[in-house]
């Protein structure tokens, strides 16, 4: 995969997160192995590994939206956005990242007095293992909206006077280019 080019500070914080989050299915996949292995071969199963692959998965579900956007892989339209003159990308862009703002300062209003509270007073899972997934994943949501929103606008501010792109679907088909490829073509 080749990765959009990093265009800021907050590009970089983006792009840090995701380094962080790309680890974090292994580590997944490492507790679960060994939960099996104590469940299964000990007869010991865990307390804690079903909750923290919860967790876990919390924060990966949250910033991998994050550097989606980042890398402008998110859900276009492009067979319309193409056929637009460039004063119509900008608008339909500027109308985008509004209605994403507009979101963000939506949720984090409304759900900044529930985030608190289950922050101050540490609101854990209710299980045996009792993680405070409750008081950490509740604000980082919110967090993480406000990085979205702050990302989307400095993606605009950045491709603001970009030259247009044109993509072709065969752009996101991901199989090899059999008749151009010498290795592939057949001589009998």
């Amino acid at each position: 995969m080749v990765e959009h080019e990093r265009t800021g500070p907050l590009d970089w914080l983006t792009w840090g997160f995701s380094r962080i989050a790309m680890w974090a299915p292994a580590f997944i996949v490492a507790i679960i192995f060994y939960e099996v292995v104590m469940r299964y071969v000990f007869l010991a199963p865990t307390l804690w590994v079903n909750e923290m692959s919860l967790w876990v998965g919390g924060g990966i579900y949250l910033t991998a939206g994050l550097y989606a956007l980042q890398q402008r892989s998110h859900i276009r339209i492009f067979i319309l956005y193409d056929m637009a003159p460039k004063w119509m990308r900008q608008l339909f862009d500027t109308l985008s990242v509004i209605c994403v703002v507009i979101f963000a300062i939506a949720v984090v209003w409304g759900g900044f007095g529930e985030a608190k509270a289950k922050f101050l007073r540490w609101e854990t899972f209710g299980t045996a293992f009792d993680p405070p997934i409750p008081a950490t994943i509740k604000p980082l949501i919110l967090i993480t909206l406000v990085f979205l929103a702050l990302q989307s606008i400095s993606n605009l501010i950045f491709d603001w006077n970009k030259e247009p792109q044109s993509h072709d679907p065969a752009d996101d088909l991901d199989m090899p280019n059999i008749g151009n490829d010498p290795s592939t073509t057949r001589t009998d």
